[in-house]
């Protein structure tokens, strides 16, 4: 199995900054490989501070669960199935919408890519963008 690759990383950062600038949204954009660990990172000028560790978790949140970020916060509810895993988690998830898994050819998990900056729908959106520029 592969990993997302540098030049991947660079040409989805691309193209989520250039989604961001349409939205008027400044960003931060993460890129993670299959193992959850950095390959490419971009804040946009005038990005929030707290974006660099939204969109890390967000990606890792895709990663790790091969979702949307934003399509798990139903299974993190109170009673539900996935409700203490913030708690236990090591690293920072977040079940908040702009964190998307990146999937070979055969359906494989190789990379997620995060994006903060914006409302929910606004990150989800630019980074949507990055995956499809792969």
């Amino acid at each position: 199995m592969t990993d997302i690759t540098i030049t991947q990383a660079h040409a989805a950062i691309t193209a989520a900054e250039e989604k961001a600038e349409e939205l008027g949204v400044p960003s931060t954009i993460t890129v993670l490989d299959r193992g959850a660990r950095l390959v490419a990172v971009a804040r946009q000028d005038g990005a929030p501070l707290v974006s660099v560790d939204a969109s890390a978790a967000k990606a890792r949140t895709a990663v790790s669960f091969g979702a949307a970020s934003g399509d798990l916060l139903g299974a993190v509810q109170p009673g539900a199935p996935l409700y203490s895993l913030g708690a236990a988690s090591q690293e920072p998830l977040t079940f908040v919408a702009g964190g998307v898994p990146v999937r070979d050819a055969d359906g494989r998990v190789i990379g997620g890519i995060g994006s903060s900056g914006g409302s929910p729908d606004q990150d989800l959106e630019i980074a949507n963008a990055a995956v499809a520029a792969l």
